[in-house]
């Protein structure tokens, strides 16, 4: 093919490797002892998952698995197919295992298996079970989360991961040394640090940035690569973050977790990675409630209040201020004092409900607001509790059966350390 021509196809596409000798990455997979190596050299492919982001090869994988096991190869998009696209490819897929030329069971592979609604998937299930085809799924979700339980039983889940530094540099020189494109031109690669940040571990998005630097280079120049020119270039976000992805739930939850394990710098961190790529200040400001009840609770009750304030600010002052107000509400709640027992309690107090069902309320501490009531002893014994020394009465609260059941125990902490005090002086120190 004509320099020329190939110049309408992606720098992506022209470089698909279609041997596992070329395919780089995931070595956890194709390396020497990797699964899907072991697959291919033993001839018999089962139905699989790729799980992994944007550009790390899954739709390659797929491809020269089927290549190495002379395999027919049908492809859907979940994007574009429905239920009959799918039946059709069965039926086409069954003729082919039937067919006395075939060599091999059919691969089906689903690019964006995650948009398959449950009846889509359950229209792939009689297939699978039947070995009429071997399903090879690709998905940027968590399988977990978007693939029915069945199909999943039925299929191995394999993570792909971002391709690391020495993958991308291995990427760039094979593109410089085999494209006929940039071969034919004078590429002078000076700096590589934006070239790969920008990239973030995607094949695809680093042939793609090449791509278009060599093309908005005119002819006659030579095609010098620097981190301002493709800063300059490309003038995006570098940060990868799908707000509906599961980044998304991967960053809130480092998040969490460092504040939780009471490191304010880890916290600001990923408060500045949610930030910078666009997440809702609201929802991270309601987890920041959530935390400050669940994880500070009694240790520091003023920590539910500024988590609180710092939902009610954002509203008033919105962004970017918000961002500042944030900042200052998760470094306060990782430096806090931390306890989960009221956490703890109502679960505990839950569990106890569950199992007990629903027992009556004592007559004492039930409304009388009739006379009927009061005949029944409604009402009658109730000790008002400002009655007595120090606010307090003995008297029974909890359902026969569980008086003196311990559902809160204070943490280690001085907050409820005093609490426990006071408590255990007026449980056991005052009189009626």
């Amino acid at each position: 093919m004509a320099v020329t021509e190939m110049s309408n196809i992606p720098l992506a596409e022209r470089l698909r490797p279609t041997t596992l000798e070329d395919y780089i990455g995931q070595r956890h997979l194709v390396g020497e002892d990797g699964v899907v190596r072991k697959m291919i050299e033993s001839g018999r492919v089962n139905s699989f998952i790729l799980w992994g982001p944007p550009g790390v090869g899954k739709t390659t994988l797929a491809r020269i698995i089927a290549n190495a096991a002379e395999a027919s190869f049908f492809t859907l998009s979940a994007v574009t197919s429905g239920v009959k696209d799918v039946r059709e490819i069965l039926d086409r897929c069954e003729q082919e295992s039937r067919s006395v030329f075939s060599t091999a069971r059919p691969i089906l592979f689903i690019d964006e298996i995650h948009r398959f609604n449950k009846s889509q998937q359950d229209s792939l299930l009689g297939a699978v079970e039947k070995g009429t085809v071997t399903l090879i799924g690709a998905t940027t979700e968590n399988p977990s989360f978007e693939v029915i339980r069945p199909l999943l039983s039925r299929a191995q889940v394999y993570t792909l991961k971002p391709l690391e530094k020495e993958d991308m540099e291995i990427l760039l020189a094979r593109a410089l040394s085999t494209d006929e494109i940039l071969r034919s031109r004078d590429v002078d690669v000076r700096e590589t640090s934006a070239l790969f940040r920008y990239a973030g571990g995607d094949a695809r998005k680093l042939l793609n940035i090449l791509d278009l630097i060599e093309q908005a280079t005119p002819r006659e120049k030579p095609v010098v690569i620097t981190d301002s020119l493709v800063a300059q270039s490309l003038q995006e976000n570098p940060l990868a973050y799908d707000r509906n992805g599961e980044m998304h739930y991967d960053i809130i939850s480092a998040f969490i977790k460092s504040i939780r394990g009471s490191d304010p710098d880890a916290a600001v961190y990923w408060l500045a990675r949610m930030v910078a790529g666009g997440e809702d200040p609201k929802f991270i400001a309601r987890r920041l409630v959530i935390l400050a009840a669940e994880d500070i609770g009694l240790a520091n009750p003023n920590a539910l209040l500024l988590a609180n304030a710092t939902f009610d600010a954002l509203g008033k002052i919105g962004w970017p201020e918000g961002r500042i107000i944030l900042s200052e509400c998760a470094i306060y709640l990782a430096t806090s004092p931390k306890s989960n027992s009221s956490y703890i309690a109502i679960d505990a107090a839950l569990g106890e409900v569950g199992q007990s069902g629903n027992l009556p309320v004592p007559l004492h501490l039930r409304n009388a607001p009739t006379k009927l009531m009061k005949d029944l002893g409604y009402h009658d014994g109730y000790e008002y509790a400002h009655d007595y020394a120090n606010h307090f009465s003995s008297q029974r609260y909890l359902p026969d059966g569980l008086n003196g059941k311990n559902f809160w125990k204070a943490g280690d902490n001085p907050a409820e350390s005093q609490m426990q005090q006071r408590m255990d002086f007026l449980r056991n120190g005052v009189k009626k």
